[in-house]
């Protein structure tokens, strides 16, 4: 299936090299290449789209600005020089946040993740289902439902869990499950040994194995980003209480 696109960047050369990547993914198919935010705010106000590529800061109508004043909003991909505008994207609900310079590698797996989600909208919109809003945070285990039924699955199994939109997906040492419950709302209903990390991430700590800069370093080989802020709540909360010490007091 080809999915539409729409790049925004006011920098003719980083314009390009977006461009220039996307051209490559084949499932996706370039409806226009805007130089501005008042370009782009044009063509979707008349023109749906199901990705837009967009640069935050740019003239008139920045990036996040564009999101907010779209009636119909297509999964924006954001691509910045300026990491300080993560936090505000994600509570935008922006589905991934690309700092530059924006690789190949990078760009496609950011596409895969809009083109899962909207695959995933879809057989929701066909066929919804009901989500419990309470888990028994008494249990080792808890139940979702997926497209193949309802599955139980055991807390200690699940290594971390990430953001898709209105959707998460839960990673095990051996598989991985979307669930129809957003992030904010699952974060609620885990045991406390839980914890966010990213505005995009939860980990379980029993899983960590390093804790690094810009990343947490988990079991099966699993690596997630962590901002400054969660890394040093993760430190007072969790691994403080458990390091071992010098001397003992």
């Amino acid at each position: 299936m080809i999915y539409s696109c729409l790049i925004v960047d006011d920098n003719e050369i980083e314009r390009d090299a977006i461009e220039m990547h996307v051209k490559k993914i084949p499932s996706l198919k370039i409806v226009a290449v805007c130089e501005d935010g008042m370009e782009a705010a044009s063509i979707l106000s008349n023109t749906s789209v199901d990705i837009v590529f967009s640069d935050i800061d740019m003239p008139e109508i920045s990036g996040t600005t564009l999101l907010k004043t779209l009636k119909n909003k297509p999964l924006f991909i954001f691509i910045t020089s300026f990491s300080q505008y993560a936090a505000e994207s994600f509570d935008l609900d922006a589905l991934d946040f690309i700092v530059k310079p924006a690789t190949f590698e990078r760009l496609l797996k950011a596409t895969n993740k809009a083109i899962e989600y909207i695959e995933l909208r879809k057989h929701v919109l066909q066929a919804p289902q009901e989500i419990p809003k309470e888990l028994d945070k008494g249990d080792d285990y808890f139940f979702f439902r997926e497209t193949k039924g309802i599955t139980k699955l055991n807390y200690s199994d699940v290594v971390y869990i990430e953001s898709m939109g209105d959707f998460s997906k839960i990673y095990t040492g051996s598989d991985k499950h979307i669930i129809l419950v957003g992030l904010k709302n699952l974060e609620k209903q885990l045991p406390e040994f839980f914890s966010r990390v990213h505005k995009q991430y939860i980990i379980n700590v029993n899983h960590i194995s390093t804790i690094a800069s810009h990343e947490v370093h988990l079991s099966h080989n699993f690596n997630v980003p962590i901002s400054a802020n969660n890394r040093q709540e993760l430190l007072d909360r969790v691994i403080d209480k458990k390091t071992l010490s010098r001397f003992k007091k």
